[in-house]
């Protein structure tokens, strides 16, 4: 991956990184000028003075040299669990695209550390919860601070400044659920197939106005397949409203995609060296991001209680017109009744991920910082929120999967390969089995 402006650096891609000559050329430049303006001897906050409530103390020639390595390890009071080596990944990425926008200041030679490192698949060991403070300085601690870099003036607290971690985690759980948003759509209009619902609730016309409400009805429509004679006038309103639901997810992933843009965009670095003078800034406050975090976690969290109730829905003969539970011979088979369960489980558990992460007040360094946003945090649980939408969704479709076996009715041409996928991983259910097995197979492969 060539990378010739920040914009091109996608913490979800996992391709090498090559930085190109004329980016760096222009970031040796300002580091240039940054450590000419160092040089005049004016207080610099974190460079030639202390962090936080210590600020006011200015630093010795001696303790300069020293103190940007020492910035990284008094902060790294983090433990297990740490993140997965993925999210690691993402956040080496979103440091290093914002140091590409030259405002942090940073050598080259530290750039290129960071690229080889990422490049070389090492891992940090990351916090994956307990940011405590304004920014994300602790987990941020330990991704740079276990790492083999030399650090030059301003470079520590640069490293350690603004919200790259939590950035970058969220471009890559936002890659995930729009891969995820493509399968609530196709399991959702698979239930619609199977039951034979009412085509009438997806019609593109009931979504004038809104153009993310039809594309999403269409998709629907299209997926579904023709309407058979529906078995009833309505469906059960999980069915009727599907389109709605998943558009909000849609709509949701949107924002929070837009404000990682603007996250990434901004200034991150503080003190940013902007137009030739130092400037402290509030970039790691991360509203904005957490924000949008919760509310696509409260998107995913609606969704998965919708899937929950047409899983529980197509164990009713009343609405399918199948057997009781799917069973194949109901009585001396439950069928999938406890697969309905672990989904309300699942659900169950979501609900309490969805109190919002920014609405928490806290004060810490002797209350320099008296308020915190949590973005760190916001984005952990988006995480978990993409994992247990994934769970109830693989639960719905192996509803499906059985009701369309029962039933016997043809599958709609968009729905071939969905389902071909998961009848390649799950056998024909004739008996009660361990379906746990067939719904990891499910996560593993096909959700």
């Amino acid at each position: 991956m060539l990378i010739t402006e920040p914009s091109d650096l996608d913490p979800a891609s996992t391709e090498p990184i090559t930085i190109g000559r004329p980016l760096l050329d222009h970031l040796a430049s300002i580091r240039s000028a940054v450590l000419d303006a160092l040089a005049s001897g004016g207080p610099v906050y974190g460079v030639n003075t202390g962090m936080g409530a210590l600020s006011k103390h200015r630093l010795t020639d001696d303790e300069q040299r020293v103190h940007q390595r020492n910035l990284l390890l008094g902060r790294a009071v983090g433990g297990p669990p740490w993140l997965p080596a993925d999210e690691a990944r993402a956040v080496l990425i979103g440091r290093l695209r914002t140091f590409l926008t030259g405002d942090a200041g940073v050598s080259v030679e530290l750039i290129q550390q960071l690229v080889a490192v990422i490049n070389s698949g090492r891992r940090p060991a990351i916090p994956a919860s307990g940011a405590g403070s304004a920014g994300e300085i602790i987990p941020l601690a330990h991704a740079f601070g276990s790492l083999d870099l030399d650090l030059g003036p301003k470079e520590g607290i640069a490293l350690l400044a603004g919200i790259p971690g939590a950035t970058g985690r969220a471009a890559l759980q936002a890659s995930r659920t729009r891969r995820l948003a493509g399968q609530l759509t196709a399991v959702a209009a698979a239930s619609i197939a199977v039951i034979g619902a009412n085509r009438d609730p997806y019609h593109p016309l009931a979504a004038r106005g809104d153009d993310v409400l039809g594309a999403e009805l269409t998709r629907l429509r299209d997926l579904a397949g023709p309407e058979p004679d529906p078995r009833s006038l309505q469906a059960p309103v999980s069915f009727r409203v599907a389109g709605h639901v998943i558009a909000h997810v849609r709509r949701s992933l949107d924002q929070l995609e837009a404000a990682v843009d603007r996250a990434f965009d901004g200034v991150n670095d503080s003190p940013a060296y902007l137009d030739g003078e130092f400037i402290g800034t509030a970039g790691f406050h991360g509203i904005d991001l957490a924000a949008h975090c919760d509310h696509l976690t409260a998107a995913l969290a609606h969704a998965a209680e919708v899937s929950t109730a047409r899983l529980h829905r197509l164990l009713d003969p009343a609405v399918t017109g199948l057997s009781a539970q799917l069973a194949h011979e109901p009585g001396p088979q439950a069928g999938l009744v406890a697969v309905h369960k672990r989904a309300v489980a699942t659900s169950h558990a979501f609900r309490r991920l969805t109190l919002p992460s920014a609405i928490s007040t806290a004060e810490t360094s002797n209350g320099q910082e008296d308020v915190q946003s949590f973005s760190w945090e916001a984005v952990g649980v988006l995480g978990e929120a993409v994992r247990l939408t994934r769970e109830v969704t693989a639960c719905e479709l192996l509803a499906v999967h059985q009701a369309f076996a029962l039933s016997k009715r043809p599958i709609p041409g968009g729905l071939h390969e969905l389902l071909r996928a998961v009848a390649n991983v799950v056998p024909p259910i004739e008996a009660d089995r361990p379906f746990g097995e067939d719904l990891t197979r499910l996560l593993e492969s096909v959700v």
